[in-house]
């Protein structure tokens, strides 16, 4: 298995201008690595939805390329997406999907059927555009690049090492510097997007 901030440090030289936004865990080292903070989707506290806002925005900025790490604990709230996000077909974007086989906010209780489902595969049927599995960081690492050049939707499925977390909720250190209100401001700003 792989290490989540090896995930992003493999990504971070290709991200280019991409928004990037991230569900729960499985963007919790993304603040460290990321260059473009303006450009990062912080929505936190949306577990299963992040995906379908991400999906809106790469609809919505059809220019932008819009990279969403998302996990397979959020995913299966939502699998419905999938069909959703290969319908619309956008060109723009790009599904991360970390598995780390457990639900990881709440403690590590394993995902039912984990080792079993194929991710990749449900997105392949779905009609994503191009999907990938990777289990190996070398691989992922010589890969990175054509992935992000490859036209969308790319749905790509990686095997990443667990990281549970036992504190309560509310001793968590969740902070990214900025709530969500803030982020989509600055967002909005970094796209010049008008607000009344």
């Amino acid at each position: 298995m792989i290490h989540g901030i090896d995930v992003f440090k493999a990504f971070q030289p290709h991200r280019g201008d991409a928004i990037v936004t991230h569900s729960g865990t499985a963007g919790r080292h993304w603040a460290e690595v990321s260059t473009n903070p303006n450009r990062d989707l912080r929505l936190q506290s949306s577990m299963g939805q992040t995906i379908s806002a991400a999906f809106g925005v790469a609809l919505g900025l059809p220019d932008e390329k819009v990279v969403m790490f998302d996990s397979e604990g959020a995913l299966l709230m939502n699998l419905g997406v999938l069909a959703s996000i290969a319908g619309k077909s956008p060109k723009n974007f790009y599904h991360f999907l970390l598995d780390n086989e457990i639900y990881a906010t709440t403690g590590g209780q394993p995902v039912p059927n984990a080792r079993n489902i194929d991710y990749a595969g449900m997105a392949k049927s779905a009609g994503y555009a191009s999907t990938h599995h990777f289990t190996d960081l070398e691989d992922l690492v010589t890969s990175m690049e054509a992935i992000m050049n490859e036209v969308g939707p790319v749905f790509i499925s990686i095997k990443i090492t667990p990281e549970v977390q036992n504190l309560p909720m509310a001793l968590r250190d969740g902070s990214s510097g900025r709530d969500r209100i803030e982020t989509i401001r600055d967002f909005q700003k970094e796209m010049g997007i008008e607000t009344t």
